[in-house]
């Protein structure tokens, strides 16, 4: 209650006035609003009194039985919630007489009251469970209906107490919420019976092994009972549990799929496994379980098989091009982190297969397209299945370069894939790549030029291209000047200006030949010389074109007479030049009247060997071997074969008495008058201008003589920084520092040249030891 006082000076009374108010009024009224009144001087004084007012309201009290009578009532409503039986006070009167306990300072003793009633039924719900059904999946069904049931109740009781739950609970410390109260409450009680939670947990790993098995389960059962282990926070025991049976099932069911299924099954097998699994955590398991479950998979199924795996299956799945399961393999490998034994595997199938096209005798003709085919192979794979890895296309890069460089074979095999390769550009812009068109042959010359970057040995494929372009050029056999100029920068942009100076001045030779015989033909030497026939002359550099063997030949006297005019013209525009005729690169047209008529006349085609050896039957119809010798002055070799190719060829322009390939000095040789064609043109074979393997053995030594400088200059370094090293320690050695395949036995020539030279000598004591001499 609330007292107010208010203290006043009271004068003594006076009559009425005319305002019909005593001053007693006047000061009541004065002090109802508040405001003073002024009191005459004058006045006589009167005793002071004090007037006093108190406002007091009593607090009403509360019953006695108050607390008690409520939470009776209370009790009751939560005893049949608990019995599953009707309430009977209405919601809207027990939550009233909540908030009349909480407002009356109450809340504290309900709160651990309704706590203590929770407890005893709890307690008395978890413990009867242990009677019930031994089998564990059929006791799944009723922890689930008395988890269920613990729900509801609890939350009908929240509702009941929600004043309570939304005041007390919030404006206290360490007060956790009645619904958060009841899971404390049967986490307690459930884990003081680990019994009951033993076959829990063993329930539902049998349902989980069944499911995995193949059969049907009920997965709304499993996840309302994880969700209760998760809502009372002992998820992580059956985790735990649960990890370990899959670790043992897994382990169990992979050596057995190893076993039984071929690689692309296996894989396929295990896709669906992890598939089946991620979807088992989207059912029923906690996310949470999502990460540690696919490690034990992993782990499990692929990374103790990974070496299997690889080493039996990526192989065959690269060399039948199976793009889908190649991936599949990649993927799945690459989780568990075995990319380095996809390398290790990759780069060996790709030294194995380029190993059986290098080494393949039967199919050396062949060698550059089917190492082509199988790189195309294997960059396809490399970018559709393999991700394009970065390390893996290092290891592709590493495998094509040792495998064209590979020193195992002997002799000069070392040397062929650089030999074959420049022969496969000479094929393509000899035969234009078989009607290929330029955006084609372009693709087919940059597919070429990477395998020329993995060669170390390019002087080889120098010298062998070099040779084949002065062919093409020579015997304008080149389908297009635009491909080999093309051809020619590429090599430029690879290897330097240095590697295809001579390249590029064979053809500025070829430019200047032309306009050599653009003077010549307006010369008065050229108009001096008679005869029908012409000449056509290429001036050629000799540092800039291959070395070709001296080739003796007695020319005509038609042919004869043009040469020695173009040579007193060239002299005496170039003073202090020599010329030398290469007879072997020469050809002629020639025009032979077989029959009279025009159907026996016959262009024809030929080497300058052919030619001579055919004007030579202008005078004669038949001469023997011996007479074609002297009248002609040809090498024995050359001339068999020159022969050959006029009368036991194809185009038999010569006819040979006795028939035979063989020739021998007793032949006779006839003109052929029967000699007959639908074609006006002929063009008869030069078989002296194929290439035979002494030719090749020939640029490989020309080639090998050119490499000597390098060995030399190499053995040298390595004395003298070594000064005295083993004759096996040296050749080990010279071998890691040369870049071009070399045999020992070339290597030791050149050190016996140094020896001789004084740069090294032989130990006294020790003849295989060597000594550097500064």
């Amino acid at each position: 209650s609330q007292v107010e006082r208010v203290e006043r000076e009271q004068p003594a009374k006076r009559p009425k006035g005319a305002g019909g108010s005593t001053m007693e009024d006047g000061v009541r009224a004065g002090a109802a609003r508040g405001v003073p009144q002024r009191i005459n001087a004058g006045a006589s004084k009167a005793p002071v009194k004090k007037m006093t007012i108190s406002l007091k309201k009593e607090r009403p009290k509360l019953p006695e039985t108050f607390e008690e009578d409520t939470w009776q009532k209370l009790q009751l409503s939560v005893r049949a919630v608990h019995d599953e039986k009707p309430v009977e006070q209405s919601f809207e009167e027990l939550y009233k007489a909540v908030e009349d306990l909480c407002i009356h300072k109450l809340g504290q003793n309900l709160y651990a009251r309704l706590a203590e009633e929770c407890e005893q039924h709890i307690k008395k719900q978890v413990a009867a469970l242990v009677s019930q059904a031994s089998d564990p999946v059929e006791f799944l069904d009723v922890v689930e209906a008395c988890w269920n049931t613990h729900s509801e109740q609890m939350s009908l009781i929240r509702s009941i107490f929600l004043y309570l739950d939304r005041t007390y609970v919030i404006q206290s410390c360490n007060v956790v919420s009645l619904w958060a109260m009841g899971l404390q409450l049967f986490r307690k009680h459930f884990e003081s019976v680990p019994e009951v939670q033993r076959k829990v947990i063993a329930g539902i790993l049998a349902l989980v092994h069944r499911e995995r098995k193949g059969d049907m389960v009920n997965r709304a059962l499993l996840r309302n009972l994880l969700r209760m282990h998760t809502s009372l926070q002992i998820y992580p025991q059956f985790e735990g549990a649960f990890l370990e049976a899959t670790e043992t099932f897994y382990h169990e069911e992979g050596n057995a799929m190893m076993n039984q299924l071929d690689v692309p099954s296996y894989l396929l097998y295990v896709e669906r496994r992890l598939e089946e699994e991620g979807e088992r955590v989207g059912h029923y398991l906690d996310p949470q379980t999502r990460k540690p479950l696919i490690v034990k998979l992993d782990e499990q199924l692929l990374e103790m098989h990974a070496e299997a795996i690889i080493s039996k299956g990526l192989e065959t799945l690269m060399a039948d091009n199976r793009v889908k399961d190649l991936k599949r393999l990649y993927t799945l490998i690459a989780r568990v982190n075995g990319l380095h034994h996809i390398k290790v595997a990759f780069s060996a199938y790709v030294k194995r297969a380029g190993l059986e096209i290098v080494t393949n005798e039967e199919r050396q003709l062949e060698m550059v397209q089917d190492l082509l085919n199988l790189k195309a192979k294997v960059d396809v794979l490399l970018e559709e299945a393999l991700d394009g890895n970065e390390a893996l296309a290092h290891a592709l890069k590493d495998a094509f370069e040792a495998l064209i460089n590979v020193k195992q074979v002997s002799g000069n095999a070392q040397n062929k894939p650089a030999e074959a390769i420049a022969k496969f550009v000479d094929l393509q812009l000899r035969s234009g790549g078989k009607g290929a068109s330029e955006v084609e042959l372009e693709a087919v010359l940059d597919r070429v030029l990477t395998l020329f970057r993995y060669i170390q040995g390019k002087d080889v494929f120098e010298a062998f291209f070099k040779k084949d372009l002065a062919k093409r050029l020579l015997l304008n056999k080149s389908a297009s000047v635009d491909a080999e100029k093309s051809m020619i920068s590429k090599l430029k942009q690879e290897c330097g200006s240095s590697f295809t100076n001579k390249l590029e001045g064979m053809f500025k030779d070829m430019e200047l030949s032309r306009d050599v015989m653009t003077a010549y033909a307006d010369s008065s030497v050229k108009k001096q010389s008679s005869g029908e026939s012409e000449i056509a002359v290429h001036v050629l550099t000799t540092g800039y074109w291959p070395a070709y063997p001296p080739a003796p030949l007695k020319l005509p006297k038609e042919l004869l007479d043009h040469q020695e005019a173009f040579e007193k013209f060239y002299l005496s525009k170039h003073q202090g030049r020599r010329l030398t005729w290469q007879n072997s690169l020469a050809h002629c047209w020639m025009k032979a009247s077989f029959r009279p008529g025009s159907h026996g006349r016959k262009e024809l085609l030929v080497s300058l060997y052919q030619a001579s050896i055919l004007l030579l039957f202008n005078s004669t119809d038949s001469l023997t071997l011996t007479e074609i010798s002297e009248a002609v002055g040809m090498d024995k070799k050359d001339l068999v074969v020159t022969l050959q190719s006029l009368a036991c060829g194809k185009t038999k322009i010569l006819a040979k008495n006795p028939k035979g390939r063989e020739v021998v000095d007793t032949d006779e040789f006839l003109f052929n008058s029967k000699f007959d064609s639908k074609q006006l043109r002929i063009k008869v074979n030069s078989i002296q201008l194929k290439e035979t393997q002494e030719e090749n053995d020939k640029t490989t030594e020309s080639v090998f003589q050119d490499r000597q400088y390098q060995v030399d200059a190499a053995v040298v370094r390595v004395m003298k920084a070594r000064k005295t090293l083993s004759h096996t320690l040296l050749i080990s050695e010279l071998f890691k520092q040369l870049k071009f395949p070399v045999t020992p036995a070339d290597l030791k020539k050149r050190i016996e040249s140094l020896i001789e030279r004084e740069y090294l000598e032989r130990d006294k004591d020790s003849p295989s030891t060597y000594t550097y001499l500064a």
